[in-house]
């Protein structure tokens, strides 16, 4: 459980907001704590409010990724966490799902980190975080046949995202992919 002092936010909570957190999605059936479409921004915090931020699959189901992340960036405050958890590519999930508009690679939030070379050549935003860790399958437990593989292909894509993705991603896809991110604030 979080300390009491930190504020969090629960970005497009569904119907499980995450306990001590504020929630925010657009459905009214979610009993969130405000309703509002994520598509907008602003979104109604003030600047640097949000030590802790999470986006559970919900960031590929947005318009505007940029827009999305330069409000996150904007509402977190300096050095505050920022989890994002979408399918991953490959995953049958990602495409499975008509809603879903956009989809993520081991290297989809690298233009946000000033540390990256991809940052330094496409510079699309001012939002700036630190990647602190790339997971896959984070909470996702394969069972029977599957556990032993996707065990270890998920150990190769944790230690070395880039490896598993160009030389084995498309023998075993993972479900999902779990970013941390760090807000770069002076």
């Amino acid at each position: 459980m979080a300390p009491k002092n930190l504020k969090i936010l629960d970005l497009g909570c569904g119907t499980r907001k995450r306990p001590g957190s504020v929630g925010i999605d657009r459905n009214p059936a979610s009993k969130a704590d405000i309703i509002h479409d994520l598509n907008v921004t602003p979104y109604p915090f003030k600047s640097s409010e949000f030590d802790e931020i999470y986006v559970d699959n919900v960031l590929e189901h947005l318009d505007n990724v940029l827009a999305v992340m330069e409000e996150l960036y904007r509402i977190s405050s300096p050095g505050g966490l920022v989890k994002i958890i979408v399918p991953y590519f490959r995953s049958r999930w990602a495409c499975i799902d008509p809603t879903h508009k956009h989809f993520f690679t081991a290297g989809s939030f690298d233009y946000f980190d000033e540390n990256s070379e991809i940052s330094k050549i496409y510079p699309y935003s001012k939002a700036r975080f630190r990647i602190e860790k790339t997971v896959f399958n984070e909470n996702i437990r394969h069972k029977g046949l599957f556990a032993l593989p996707a065990g270890l292909f998920k150990k190769v894509a944790d230690a070395n995202p880039v490896r598993y993705e160009t030389w084995f991603s498309t023998l075993f896809p993972l479900d999902d992919i779990t970013f941390y991110l760090r807000a770069e604030k002076k």
